[in-house]
């Protein structure tokens, strides 16, 4: 099967905008003739970081208030990368301004991005190990609750009410295959090590 070729973008316009975000209409042209106009985010160039920060035999998770759900959602801790970070440092900082812990050894898992057609945004996903305890000051509005989440029962997380996110959710099996494959980790999920 031959590869499918890019369509031309004809004209990008902003049509909208808030002190957040930029809706851009973007008109293509496809391979075969056919013009279609598409909404998107305008890209930002931002990345973001994801961190799975193992404690012992558990995981660090946060429960925070996530207006667009208008509740309070449990995930991994998160944030945005910032001019002049690698994915590594900012896992760090976000870390420490999320759970209070720094940690000393990081492995990247891979990358995800969230509704492609509308945001270009990636995600990198990290497993951080050998924390220590130490605080930086955050831009969260209030204090974020932290959980302590048994490897052993990971997949259990799919059946929590406030554990729903897609990029969470991608996460949490990204971190499963990861602890199947190391010989430290592997018993608490019953895989052979």
């Amino acid at each position: 099967m031959p590869s499918l070729k890019k369509p031309q973008i004809l004209r990008i316009n902003d049509v909208a905008s808030s002190r957040l975000f930029t809706i851009q209409s973007v008109q293509l042209r496809f391979s075969n003739g056919v013009e279609r106009i598409y909404e998107r985010m305008k890209p930002a160039g931002r990345e973001a970081v994801m961190i799975l920060a193992l404690d012992g035999d558990h995981v660090l998770m946060i429960e925070e208030y996530a207006v667009g759900i208008e509740g309070y959602e449990l995930g991994f801790p998160k944030g945005l990368i910032d001019p002049g970070e690698t994915p590594e440092q900012a896992a760090i900082r976000e870390l420490k301004e999320e759970v209070g812990m720094g940690a000393s050894q990081l492995t990247a898992l891979g990358q995800v991005t969230m509704a492609p057609s509308y945001f270009s945004s990636r995600m990198h996903i990290l497993v951080a190990e050998k924390l220590y305890p130490e605080w930086l000051e955050g831009d969260e509005p209030e204090p974020l609750k932290i959980h302590r989440w048994p490897l052993a029962e990971l997949i259990h997380l799919l059946e929590h009410p406030q554990f729903q996110e897609a990029r969470n959710v991608s996460a949490m099996f990204l971190l499963r295959e990861w602890l199947s494959k190391h010989t430290g980790f592997s018993h608490l999920l019953g895989h052979a090590g």
